[in-house]
């Protein structure tokens, strides 16, 4: 599989998760918060927790699509800040790289 069909692939997958995180809950979830800790506590915190995965899978998709922006401008595999060479175990290990370890 080439450099780019394996982003493309890892991009895939995370907008995937995105729309599962996203999705509209199911009729008849109420958020609420009473003095007591019941359901609608429990689902308000995993509701704050998927805002932090959600911020996390953002991210990384920002970084794949980056990578693949490189790919696509012949610049993959060079380090964005000082234009060494990424070492081929850190693109094996991390393929949307695009900075080197010093500068990760």
């Amino acid at each position: 599989m080439d450099t780019d069909a394996a982003l493309a692939a890892h991009e895939d997958r995370l907008v995937a998760e995105l729309a599962t995180l996203t999705a509209t809950p199911p009729e008849g979830e109420n958020l609420s918060f009473g003095k007591r800790i019941g359901d609608g506590t429990s689902l308000a915190v995993d509701r704050l927790s998927a805002v932090a995965v959600q911020e996390q899978l953002l991210d990384a998709l920002a970084q794949v699509r980056r990578a693949r922006g490189r790919v696509a401008d012949g610049t993959y595999g060079t380090c964005e800040v000082c234009g060494d060479p990424i070492p081929a175990a850190r693109l094996e290990a991390r393929p949307w790289a695009v900075r080197c370890v010093r500068h990760a």
